[in-house]
């Protein structure tokens, strides 16, 4: 169930969690800090705690503390405490001098160099002050956002429910994955590709039957998929003489936002609104229903699964080869992209259906519309799968 929000956005209910279940979940509520971070000033090295006045010299060692504890006495003039890395500053230090800095001899200590006040010590509340919000409603969770959670005393985390996402595949050609498929047949593959992006987008997959190409069956189909947060359907958005998706949608009273856009693969895209819910018209093809839903379908299950902001991101990789294509529209083409992400190389394939090249690519070129050829070493634009 969806509430609407202010400027008509709409949010997810709500549910709180153990902390160890909360990896890629949304915060649903800002997290503050129980206390200043850190609660005590600290050393980040291990040596000797000192009065940067008393150097350089040689310094009476008085004691020694570690992480976990804290000195109970005062450093004086010409005296150093030993200590290590995270433990409380004794009253009385004001620098950190490493040990890697100094020479001991018996209960002194001899340095050489005079610290500045202040060295290799983080100030109490630093990192975050008491109250503080430190991280705020609508991001998504990753490790060390936990790592946070639990440093502040978060066992239980309230996060937005998960949009259930309604998967409708389409078309008489179509059959189960357990079927024997005649040789004008195919398996139903892009239901469990899409699956496994919307799990990865943070929704939860409802794969539903296969909608045949009678108005009636895709009629009964679509009603259920209106009942979910999100519905999806792949194929059936062309205009072809069976392709019926648009016609029965516009059953439901179904506004539609747009029904082309200037990609290949994946131009016949349809995106609109039906019984107060969003949809998507993905395009048939593997690659194309793959494609659209990582440009344009992901964003929208992001924003209902109560993240702030969402972005496509289409970093820079240079080619290993040169590379040309058809101008007019910018193309999403399957590649495979090195282990250090800089650099690219398209993928042999043969048009959208091809899944054995989709299998072997990493990542998609992404190909400017008005530029017809890029030469070896030249940056162009990626989308990592």
């Amino acid at each position: 169930m969806l509430r609407t929000v202010g400027h008509g956005r709409t949010h997810p209910a709500t549910e709180e969690i153990p902390l160890a279940e909360t990896a890629g979940r949304v915060l649903a509520a800002h997290a503050a800090a129980d206390r200043d971070l850190p609660a005590l000033a600290r050393s980040v090295r291990d040596g000797y705690a000192v009065r940067a006045i008393d150097l350089p010299g040689e310094l009476e060692i008085v004691g020694e503390v570690r992480a976990g504890e804290r000195f109970a006495g005062q450093v004086g003039a010409r005296q150093a405490v030993e200590i290590m890395t995270g433990a409380p500053i004794p009253s009385g230090a004001d620098a950190v001098v490493m040990i890697e800095h100094t020479r001991r001899q018996g209960g002194l200590v001899a340095i050489d160099r005079a610290p500045e006040a202040g060295q290799f010590i983080n100030p109490q509340g630093c990192e975050a002050a008491a109250h503080q919000v430190v991280l705020h409603a609508g991001k998504r969770l990753d490790y060390a956002d936990i790592a946070l959670l639990a440093a502040i005393g978060h066992a239980r985390v309230r996060v937005y429910r998960r949009p259930v996402v309604a998967i409708i595949p389409t078309g008489d050609e179509i059959v189960e994955i357990h079927q024997s498929p005649e040789e004008f047949q195919i398996r139903n593959s892009n239901a469990w590709s899409l699956a496994v992006q919307v799990a990865r987008a943070g929704g939860t997959p409802q794969v539903l039957p296969v909608a045949r190409d009678t108005v009636e069956h895709t009629r009964e189909t679509i009603a259920q998929g209106l009942a979910a947060d999100l519905l999806l359907l792949s194929g059936g958005v062309s205009a072809g003489k069976y392709d019926v998706v648009e016609e029965v949608l516009a059953e439901f009273g179904a506004e539609f936002y747009f029904d082309r856009v200037l990609i290949q693969p994946g131009q016949p895209v349809v995106f609109g609104r039906a019984g107060g819910k969003y949809f998507f018209g993905l395009p048939g093809n593997p690659s194309s229903t793959m494609v659209t839903f990582e440009v344009f379908a992901r964003a929208a299950l992001e924003l209902l699964a109560g993240q702030e902001e969402t972005a496509l991101h289409l970093p820079l990789a240079r080619l290993t080869c040169p590379f040309r294509h058809r101008v007019g529209l910018t193309r999403f083409l399957p590649a495979q992209l090195s282990r250090d992400a800089s650099e690219v190389t398209p993928v042999n394939w043969h048009g959208s259906g091809d899944i054995p090249a989709l299998s072997r690519a990493n990542a998609y070129l992404v190909a400017d519309p008005d530029r017809p050829e890029y030469a070896a070493g030249e940056l162009i634009r990626i989308l990592a799968k």
